[in-house]
C-alpha cells in the first residue's frame, strides 16, 4: 500500500492546500492526506480550476465539491473563462497557479501539494532535453520548491500513474479521466504513448532513475546559482542588464544570468524558453545596434538600448498623445508640464517663451515623424537626432512629450533640449514652464 509518509515529513497542524484536477493522481493525494489528517491535526483545502474546455468540467467540478463536503474538508473553485495565450497548456498552468496562491494565502498554509508522478517527471526531462535548456531546466521540476511564505511539495515524485490508478482501485476513489491526455496533438502525450512505454520496457523503474538524474542536477545547480547569484548583483541594477559588465562574464554564466531573468515571466516552468531564445539574447546584446528589440514567447520582449538590456512584457500603453498646455499637465510617462510664475535655473527642465513670437495656443505631444527643431545659432535638428544624441531609449521615445505652438513648429522638448525660441533669464518673456 502506497503510503505519503513515505515520501515527506508531516508536523502537527500543517494546513495544506491540493492543487487538485479530479483525475486519478489528484484524488489518490486527497485521499492519501485523508488517512493522516487526524494523525497529525491537518488542515487540507482543496483547490480546483474548472478550465471550462470540456462538457465533464461541470460534473467534475460538482463531484468535487460534494466529495469535499461528505469529507469535511474546505473546497475552493475557480472557472476560467477565456483564453488569450497561444499556448494553452502554458497560460492554464499560469492562471492555476495564481489561483492555487490565492489560496493558499486565504488559508495561510504551509504548503501547496500537486500530484505530480514519476511518470511526468521523466515526460517533462525528455520534453526539456529535446528543446534545449540550463540544468535547471534539463532536471524537470523539484520535490519541493521555496516560495518564500510556503511552499511547493510534489510528494508522489517516487510513484509512477499506473501505481496511483492501482491506489485509487483498491481504495474505491472515484476520479474522473480528461479524454484531451489521449490525443496526439499535445507533445507531451506523445512522450507519454509512445517514449514512455519503450523506456519502462527497459527498465519498469526508469522513473526512479530520472528521479536520481534530477536530484543529481539539482545538486550541481544549487552550486551554479550561487556563482550566478554574485554575477546578478554586479551586472543587474534596477532590472536593467548592464552589457559593459555583462561581456565581462564567462560564457557559461552569461546564459544563466539570462534564463534567471526570462524566469520572472515564466516561473519555474521553463518548456517554452530554449537554447534558441538564450541564442536571440545573446545575439542582441553583442550587436553593434544601440537600440534593437526582440520578442520572446507569451508577449515578452527584450529591449537594448545602449548599454542596457531590459525584459518586459508588452502592454497596451499610451503611445501617442495630444493636449492643450493649460496650466498643469499629466503626462502618461508619469511627468508633469506646468505653468509657473517663476523657476529657478536655466536647465532643459525649464522654458521661457515670450508669446509674441510663437502662436498659441501651446499644445505637448508625440513626437511624429519628420519633427525637427531650431536650435539657437545650430539651424535645425530632427528631433530623432537628438533622441539618439541625448541616448534616450527606444522605449521612451514614443512616449517623450514634444511642446509644440498652433502652427506646429517645436518649441521644446522637455529635460531635453532647447529651441531658439528659449529665452534667458535677462531677456523679455512672459510664459515659463517646467517639467518635472
Amino acid at each position: 500500500m502506497l503510503s505519503i509518509e513515505d515520501n515527506f515529513t508531516f508536523h502537527k497542524q500543517d494546513i495544506i492546500v491540493i492543487g487538485c484536477s479530479a483525475g486519478p493522481d489528484s484524488m489518490a493525494l486527497v485521499d492519501m492526506l485523508l488517512k493522516i489528517r487526524e494523525k497529525y491535526s491537518l488542515s487540507l483545502i482543496v483547490a480546483h480550476v474548472n478550465h471550462n474546455l470540456r462538457a465533464q468540467s461541470v460534473q467534475e467540478e460538482e463531484y468535487l465539491r460534494n466529495y469535499c463536503e461528505k469529507n469535511q474538508i474546505m473546497f475552493e473553485c475557480m472557472m476560467i473563462t477565456e483564453y488569450g495565450d497561444d499556448n494553452f497548456h502554458n497560460e492554464a498552468r499560469n492562471i492555476r497557479y495564481d489561483f492555487f496562491e490565492k489560496v493558499v494565502y486565504k488559508y495561510h498554509a504551509n504548503y501547496l501539494m500537486t500530484a505530480h508522478h514519476g511518470d511526468d517527471l521523466v515526460e517533462t526531462v525528455l520534453m526539456r532535453i529535446t528543446r534545449g535548456s540550463n540544468l535547471n531546466g534539463y532536471s524537470g521540476f523539484k520535490k519541493v520548491v521555496e516560495k518564500g511564505d510556503y511552499k511547493i511539495v510534489r510528494p508522489l515524485l517516487g510513484y509512477t500513474k499506473q501505481e496511483l490508478e492501482d491506489y485509487d482501485k483498491c481504495n474505491h476513489v472515484m476520479y474522473y479521466v480528461d479524454d484531451s491526455n489521449a490525443k496526439d496533438k499535445y507533445t507531451r502525450n506523445r512522450y507519454r504513448k509512445y517514449v514512455l512505454p519503450f523506456l519502462k520496457e527497459e527498465d519498469p523503474n526508469i522513473h526512479l532513475k530520472y528521479l536520481k538524474f534530477s536530484t543529481v542536477l539539482n545538486e550541481a545547480n544549487q552550486f551554479i546559482e550561487h556563482e550566478r547569484d554574485k554575477a546578478l548583483k554586479k551586472v543587474i541594477h534596477h532590472n536593467f542588464l548592464k552589457i559593459d559588465l555583462f561581456k565581462e562574464l564567462d560564457a557559461f554564466i552569461q546564459k544563466e544570468v539570462l534564463y534567471y531573468m526570462m524566469n520572472d515571466f515564466y516561473q519555474d516552468d521553463l518548456i517554452l524558453i530554449n537554447d534558441k531564445h538564450i541564442e536571440l539574447l545573446l545575439n542582441l546584446i553583442y550587436s553593434n545596434r544601440a537600440n534593437a528589440f526582440v520578442n520572446l514567447p507569451n508577449e515578452v520582449i527584450a529591449i537594448k538600448t545602449y548599454q542596457e538590456l531590459e525584459l518586459k512584457k508588452i502592454t497596451t500603453e499610451i503611445t501617442t498623445y495630444e493636449v492643450e498646455l493649460s496650466k498643469y499637465v499629466l503626462l502618461p510617462n508619469h511627468h508633469v508640464i506646468e505653468q509657473v510664475d517663476d523657476v529657478c535655473g536655466n536647465g532643459n527642465d525649464t522654458c521661457r517663451l515670450l508669446s509674441s513670437e510663437i502662436s498659441l495656443p501651446l499644445t505637448v505631444r508625440t513626437r511624429r515623424f519628420g519633427d525637427r527643431m531650431s536650435i539657437k545659432g545650430n539651424g535645425t535638428k530632427k528631433i530623432k537626432d537628438i533622441f539618439i544624441d541625448k541616448k534616450v531609449k527606444l522605449s521612451d521615445r514614443d512616449t517623450w512629450p514634444v511642446v509644440v505652438d498652433a502652427k506646429g513648429v517645436v518649441v521644446w522638448l522637455p529635460g531635453l533640449k532647447k529651441s531658439k525660441y528659449d529665452k534667458k533669464k535677462t531677456e523679455k518673456y512672459d510664459i515659463i514652464l517646467r517639467y518635472s
